[in-house]
């Protein structure tokens, strides 16, 4: 099954930057569970771990999307470096603030006030259909590699940010991943032979008359709403998966939970990369969704039902087989429609859509584990997948999947100059 992956990194540089971006992006794996263990531990509360790490998304989504634009139009090395310099500066005031005993308020202020982030996966993604613009097959298998490294970073960062919290201390997790983080973006950043170039230099394939907000793009919105109820299945499912192991006693084995999730996702991304792409892009996309809210009924069941660890891990490992398919497709869907000049933008948009379903789904989550039983959490991710189908559903026709918009074809984009 690795087999074809093999010809991506024949091109020079592919492995530098493919690997600091996995680095980078281990630590955002590391930092939900471990805000949450952090928080819950010192304070006490499941419903303040999740209201915060909400706030923190909150405002990540409305900065990533900024911190695309300028990537787009300054070069991703030029804005990553401050941007993730910046970030230690919160993060090291939130694990004080937690440590002193400080109010409520400041760790809402803290977590919110780290909102530069850049999109290193958006990143990856984005050099990789520079490098590879005249490969569509290439694309796909590409687009499968990075989500099935992002998979692979949420098995093992849940896992290593657990055990950090529980056996060193509970800011352990949080230190580690500002490390971590940092080095990473820094060393992806250093890598330029591979950097697209922005689009204010002379050979960059700038079109005056685009819009100017990817989000004009009809299927754009469609996708960022779909995004954000699968969002809300991440942060529902992390959230009740640590809150259940905790109502049976094992609060450490919850990252190997989380991880399963992961690990079934890593699987099928490979697996689905090596396969050919058939039929519109669209049609795919919701083939993906509708697998996805069926395979999240497993966990419910098994929540609701008092299923042992075992069980759960197994019905969360299914679960997880749903949701690369319709990553890659989705990014896949992206690519297709805007312009490379707004493709980090339009990717961060996408990425920040998933970070508020994110947020949503914690907070609820959180909430729902203190006032009900352990199992019952695993309702929202369930109900939330629904959403995304419903969602994709009403905008199939944007996406290239239902009856065409009156005078356009299929592949042509939807407004002027997108592509």
């Amino acid at each position: 099954m690795l087999a074809p992956y093999r010809r991506l990194f024949s091109r020079p540089g592919t492995v530098a930057f493919t690997l600091a971006g996995l680095l980078a992006r281990l630590s955002m794996s590391m930092t939900g569970v471990s805000l949450v263990v952090l928080i819950a531990e010192r304070r006490g509360s499941y419903a303040l771990a999740g209201a915060v790490a909400a706030a923190g998304l909150v405002a990540v989504a409305i900065g990533m999307p900024l911190i695309g634009r300028l990537v787009d139009r300054f070069g991703q090395a030029r804005v990553t470096v401050p941007a993730v310099l910046y970030n230690l500066v919160p993060l090291c005031g939130l694990l004080l603030c937690v440590r002193l005993g400080a109010p409520d308020w400041t760790l809402y202020l803290c977590w919110a006030a780290g909102s530069a982030v850049p999109n290193l996966g958006g990143m990856a993604r984005a050099r990789w259909a520079h490098l590879l613009r005249d490969a569509p097959e290439d694309r796909h298998l590409a687009n499968s590699l990075e989500q099935a490294l992002d998979e692979l970073c949420f098995m093992a960062g849940p896992v290593l940010g657990m055990v950090l919290c529980t056996t060193v201390a509970p800011e352990a997790g949080m230190l580690a991943a500002g490390g971590v983080g940092a080095g990473g973006a820094l060393l992806f950043a250093a890598q330029r032979r591979t950097e697209p170039p922005p689009a204010d230099r002379p050979d960059a394939a700038a079109v005056a008359d685009g819009p100017r907000s990817p989000l004009r793009v009809p299927a754009l919105r469609v996708l960022t709403l779909t995004f954000l109820s699968t969002g809300m299945v991440f942060g529902a499912l992390d959230l009740t998966t640590v809150a259940y192991a905790d109502a049976l006693g094992n609060r450490p084995v919850a990252g190997g939970l989380l991880a399963l999730v992961a690990a079934g996702s890593c699987v099928a991304g490979l697996a689905f990369g090596t396969l050919r792409p058939t039929g519109p892009a669209g049609a795919r996309f919701l083939r993906g969704v509708a697998a996805m809210a069926g395979l999240l009924l497993l966990p419910l069941a098994a929540g609701l039902g008092g299923a042992g660890l075992a069980l759960l891990g197994a019905a969360l490992f299914a679960a997880g087989t749903g949701t690369a398919p319709t990553m890659v497709t989705g990014m896949t869907l992206i690519q297709e429609l805007l312009p490379q000049r707004q493709l980090n933008e339009a990717m961060a948009i996408a990425v920040s859509g998933i970070m508020i379903g994110i947020s949503t789904g914690s907070a609820l989550a959180g909430t729902l584990a203190e006032h009900a039983g352990p199992g019952a959490g695993y309702w929202i991710p369930a109900g939330a997948a629904a959403l995304a189908l419903l969602i994709a559903l009403a905008g199939r026709r944007h996406l290239g999947a239902g009856p065409r918009p009156s005078g356009r074809t299929a592949s042509e984009p939807t407004v002027s100059g997108t592509r």
